[in-house]
């Protein structure tokens, strides 16, 4: 089963791909971040998004999305854009009649550490450990962590809904 795992934004999506194996271990596909420029409408932002996410779903196949929910801002700015690109997210994954399970950063980091206020070193550690990476993962451009938080929402889903799930490494 493939899972992708998916961490919300107008600027920059996390996106990251794992798949449980026959043996039930999990490995990485592929992970990165679609990204967008704040130069274009927000319109046009979010068809980008819609359009990357579309090739991605074509291109691999994931029987199921799980998405970072969004419930609680610090920046009221950033709420309205961040909600936005989580509606052509979750209307992507309708569209693609893909089944999409929602978890909290806390969810999160409690599935991946073992503690749901880890730092987010320790779940860039555990990430790499548990899918047994040579390096921390970083988006193309090293510039984020949105990758990162998306292969741990997809290792989430795949830690609380997969049963006796084998992580690779371990």
């Amino acid at each position: 089963m493939i899972i992708i795992g998916i961490d919300p934004g107008i600027a920059t999506t996390g996106f990251g791909l794992v798949k449980k194996t026959k043996n039930k271990k999990a490995r990485v596909i592929d992970y990165g971040c679609i990204t967008t420029s704040p130069d274009l409408f927000s319109g046009e932002r979010l068809r980008i998004l819609n359009n990357e996410l579309t090739k991605l779903i074509n291109k691999y196949k994931p029987k199921v999305m799980a998405v970072e929910n969004i419930y609680f801002f610090k920046n009221l700015k950033t709420a309205m854009p961040v909600s936005q690109a989580k509606g052509v997210i979750l209307l992507t994954a309708a569209k693609k009649k893909i089944p999409v399970y929602e978890f909290t950063p806390l969810q999160m980091k409690m599935a991946v550490t073992g503690y749901g206020k880890a730092e987010k070193k320790q779940v860039q550690k555990m990430i790499k450990v548990l899918l047994n990476l040579e390096e921390e993962p970083k988006d193309k451009d090293k510039r984020s962590d949105d990758a990162t938080d998306a292969l741990g929402i997809a290792l989430c889903y795949a830690i609380q809904r997969v049963p006796q799930l084998k992580i690779k490494g371990i």
